[in-house]
């Protein structure tokens, strides 16, 4: 079955001029987060045990963290897909780990179509634990940028944190990769290429594009091709940054999401169309650093909701990444009380 997006796949948000709202299946008055926010809420509610979503800047991770799934980001190219762009990918949105793994058993097999197309891995998908004794762990709590995680989702990705450490591995405290500039050049960057797409509708299509989508993207009119192409290039800044942060370490931690609710009606945790990226900090510099991330739930927030805890390893460490979310979901358990749809 196909299940729904924001318009262009550009909102964080179950919000849809063609289909409404998607809401949260945890809490209906709540937000899925997107773009793959159908995928989310079908994976949350039961329908259907195996779910596929697409992330530029955390399309999968976001809502699969609102919706309390593990929701994987592979390495670029790993799945192939069409179109292809930079930092796009496609991935698992399921309930378990072992399920994710069942998925990219045969989803990640190489496509010509793909230009960046990854070869055939030369070994099996694994699900077994890993110890982690000895590893090197980063937690990265401050985003350098945008929103501030909330109190109790640092708490809760700190003790996690706490049972690698408990099991020999090695943790520090590491800075951020984002800032202001990275993620204002990608906005300015993205809002002239969206700007380039409603340019090409009709009158009467452009006036069925959620609000929200035409009032963020309308500035891009005015950007010029110089300032396009800063803001495209620290796409690039990121990647350096991402690669530089894994010299000397095994595995990051983060949160997802730096908000854990927002209302079902908002088109974005900020409720702002000039503040459309704030709450993607955590997530998009591994899309454009190409590093496997894997979003997985990590505890309940007081109201009930999930709290997503992110884990990002080296480029094309997809299925030790997948290991070592076997190996903590192995230690908190899996979610056994799902909402119920009815």
């Amino acid at each position: 079955a196909k299940t729904t997006v924001p318009d262009f796949g550009m909102l964080s948000s179950g919000l849809s001029s063609f289909h409404g709202i998607t809401r949260n299946p945890w809490n209906t008055a709540n937000n899925t987060g997107g773009s793959s926010s159908g995928a989310a809420a079908a994976a949350a509610a039961g329908y259907g045990p195996l779910h596929i979503g697409t992330d530029i800047g955390g399309s999968v991770r976001l809502p699969a963290a609102w919706c309390g799934l593990v929701g994987f980001k592979p390495t670029l190219g790993r799945i192939p897909i069409d179109p292809y762009y930079t930092g796009r990918t496609a991935g698992p949105m399921t309930r378990t780990v072992d399920d994710c793994v069942l998925m990219m058993q045969h989803l990640a097999r190489p496509d010509a179509r793909d230009a960046t197309s990854l070869p055939p891995l030369t070994r099996e998908w694994s699900n077994q634990p890993l110890s982690v004794k000895g590893l090197r762990i980063g937690l990265m709590l401050e985003p350098g940028a945008g929103l501030q995680p909330e109190g109790f989702v640092c708490e809760a990705v700190e003790q996690a944190a706490r049972l690698f450490e408990a099991h020999g591995a090695k943790v520090t405290l590491i800075p951020p990769i984002m800032d202001r500039a990275q993620l204002d050049g990608l906005d300015q960057f993205w809002r002239a290429r969206q700007w380039g797409d409603l340019s090409a509708l009709s009158s009467e299509q452009f006036d069925k594009v959620l609000p929200y989508i035409r009032d963020w993207a309308a500035p891009g009119a005015d950007i010029s091709g110089v300032q396009a192409v800063q803001g495209f290039n620290q796409t690039f800044e990121m990647r350096r940054r991402a690669a530089q942060a894994f010299s000397d370490l095994d595995l990051i931690l983060s949160p997802t999401n730096q908000v854990n609710a927002f209302p079902a009606q908002w088109p974005s945790p900020s409720n702002d169309p000039q503040l459309p990226f704030e709450h993607i900090v955590f997530t998009v510099p591994w899309n454009m650093g190409e590093q496997p991330a894997l979003s997985i739930n990590c505890g309940f927030a007081a109201d009930g909701m999930p709290i997503g805890l992110q884990m990002i390893a080296p480029r094309f460490a997809d299925i030790w990444l997948l290991q070592i979310a076997k190996t903590y979901e192995s230690w908190r358990g899996a979610i056994h009380q799902w909402p119920n749809p009815n």
